[in-house]
């Protein structure tokens, strides 16, 4: 690709020191940050003309303007100012949590002499106990509800002196202890609010024990009110810990369980929290911007991302694989540990297995589930098709969308892709994926949607005029028109969609634009100005959807053809590294992940030292 000075001029004097890069687009918003031991070789790699990129990173190139970068003094602080950055810019080809909003927090005011329980999106150093993150506020007042009845605290805002003369209802309906009136003792109070804290952390088998005792002494001492008080909050709390899943003995470490499900460019990572042996909860939380990704390096953003809002860090987290960058993310999580190590497991076999394998199966169900959700609302799809109507001034809603894309690798195994939406819903027995055979050598996206759009509407006159012979079967994936054809990507694309239509004779009976993911800009045909959808439309919400999907679809077909073509090693993607020098390395390691824990002396023995060095750049 051609590179333009202000570009050339940077990468010429970028430092040979570790530190974080901010990529920008024309519009000064930034759209990647990363992170390198080297930042000059970690940045000059995108622009190597023979680096085998995969889709998503020929996007993010093609879209730099401009880039900025901070030096630091090591790899953690690289590590921690990379993750500040993108929780900070949220760029748009990170790996990022899928919603910007703040999640919710059981917050208890410890710093009060007589402490409240309060719902907080805000984690802040003052002196509170914070349980949390949560992904539904409704389920923190759910929760809040059950364990006001076992422990109930205080919520109103009268100043505690203990000498009022009259309590509130909540006393009466058993939902206060009323400190406010002396019904219990500051001491009492903040005893029952640490039992709180310990139940909500998963520890109830000493609250159990010392309610016991309690209620024991006071039926002893006589004091029959007090005793029976006690026995209902025991009750309520068995009746709790019941529901509560036993999985290991008590004494085994304090674990959160992670595992992944992933579909159309999103990710489902479900978190188990195991505490005292009990698995006391759990949580799901979306994450986008994961097409093209290894499922280790989504795993690894999620860690980052999800640690950096958690309340509290266990012992122990178990994973569904390894992850790369273990070393260093278990460094930063001892460190918020106060100094107590975290360690990284994945489990081979038994019920720690067992347990990774149910979270993956409720992952898979919560976002098969979350999917359906939009598919399922009607009222949705009608809005959307109706926007799209209005806004692009279309005849009719688009009942029928077709979408197009391309995906290579620098023009190798070129996939075009088309997906169709039937009334806002995806119509799988539709989608059609073509092996691009025009293009040759280097990439040429225009070239390869003008053959992919060519067959595609070859297809539909040949049906036209075949449709009537006795025992055709017509193709209803060509046989039809679309009410809409959406091209993935800017004018030059539109450009050629539109000399096909032309050849065709459709180009007034087949609506087309074009579809720019950096402003998710809409283009027409002859048109100099383009369109931006309410940013909270449904007609957006769909257009982004039959977009993606397609992406996902050519993303997933253009794999499998790398694969069939010898292409899947990462080792063919690192400058320098041609098949004698792979053949030789992997002979001598005996794979990609030993290859990737020698040494630079080692990969000396094996290969040139700038060899060596461009290995370690591109598998650290």
């Amino acid at each position: 690709m051609e590179i333009s000075e202000k570009l050339q001029s940077i990468l010429a004097t970028l430092p040979l020191k570790p530190g974080c890069y901010l990529m920008k687009n024309n519009d000064g918003t930034i759209i990647y940050v990363g992170k390198a031991i080297n930042l000059k070789n970690r940045v000059r790699s995108y622009f190597h003309a023979d680096a085998s990129h995969d889709n998503k990173t020929r996007r993010l190139v093609r879209e730099i303007a401009d880039i900025e970068w901070i030096v630091v003094g090591s790899e953690l602080e690289a590590f921690i100012l990379e993750m500040n950055l993108i929780k900070k810019h949220r760029p748009k080809y990170n790996v990022r949590l899928k919603d910007d909003k703040r999640y919710p927090y059981i917050k208890i005011h410890w710093n009060e002499p007589y402490p409240k329980v309060t719902v907080t999106r805000q984690m802040t150093e003052d002196g509170a106990h914070y349980f949390g993150p949560y992904t539904s506020a409704w389920a923190v007042y759910q929760t809040l509800d059950v364990l006001r009845k076992v422990f109930p605290y205080l919520t109103c805002d009268r100043e505690i002196t203990g000498t009022d003369k009259r309590a509130c209802l909540y006393y009466d309906i058993k939902l206060c202890t009323a400190p406010c009136i002396g019904a219990v003792t500051q001491a009492g109070y903040r005893q029952m609010i640490s039992d709180m804290m310990d139940f909500l952390s998963g520890h109830s088998e000493g609250i159990v024990t010392r309610l016991q005792t309690e209620m024991e002494k006071a039926s002893e001492e006589l004091r029959f009110e007090k005793a029976a008080a006690l026995r209902d909050q025991l009750k309520a709390i068995q009746s709790i810990i019941e529901r509560q899943k036993i999985v290991f003995a008590s004494d085994y470490k304090d674990s959160d369980v992670l595992a992944m499900a992933r579909s159309d460019g999103e990710a489902c990572v479900q978190v188990f929290f195991i505490r005292g042996g009990k698995l006391i909860g759990r949580e799901y939380f979306i994450l986008e911007g994961t097409e093209d990704a290894a499922d280790a390096e989504v795993m690894e953003q999620f860690i980052t991302q999800f640690y950096t809002e958690a309340a509290t860090i266990p012992e122990q987290v178990m994973l569904p694989q390894e992850i790369e960058e273990r070393k260093i993310i278990g460094q930063w999580l001892r460190s918020k540990r106060g100094g107590e190590k975290v360690e990284f497991f994945v489990p081979r076999e038994g019920q720690p297995r067992e347990l990774v394998q149910m979270a993956t199966e409720n992952a898979n169900e919560t976002l098969s589930a979350l999917r359906a959700q939009w598919q399922a609302d009607t009222h949705k799809q009608e809005q959307a098709l109706s926007e799209l109507q209005q806004a692009l001034h279309l005849k009719e809603p688009p009942n029928r969308i077709e979408c197009y894309d391309i995906s290579n690798t620098q023009g190798t195994a070129i996939i075009g892709a088309m997906v169709v939406f039937t009334q806002g819903v995806p119509d799988k027995k539709l989608y059609r994926k073509f092996n691009i055979e025009s293009v040759v050598g280097a990439p040429d996206d225009f070239a390869s949607m003008e053959e992919m759009l060519t067959r595609r509407f070859r297809r539909w006159r040949a049906a036209q005029e075949t449709g009537s012979a006795p025992g055709s079967k017509p193709d209803a994936s060509f046989s039809f028109l679309p009410d809409l054809v959406i091209i993935d990507g800017g004018k030059g694309q539109l450009g050629r969609a539109v000399q096909v239509l032309e050849k065709f004779e459709l180009a007034d009976k087949v609506p087309v634009v074009g579809l720019a993911k950096q402003q998710e800009e809409i283009f027409f045909p002859h048109r100099s100005d383009s369109l931006l959808l309410p940013r909270h439309s449904q007609g957006l919400y769909l257009v982004q959807r039959i977009r993606d999907e397609a992406h996902r679809y050519g993303i997933t077909a253009h794999r499998r053809k790398r694969q069939k073509l010898g292409m899947a090693s990462i080792l063919d993607s690192i400058p320098g590294i041609g098949p004698a020098r792979r053949k030789a390395l992997l002979k001598h390691f005996g794979s990609v992940d030993k290859i990737r824990d020698a040494s630079l002396e080692e990969l000396q023995a094996v290969v040139s030292t700038d060899a060596a060095r461009s290995i370690k750049e591109h598998l650290e």
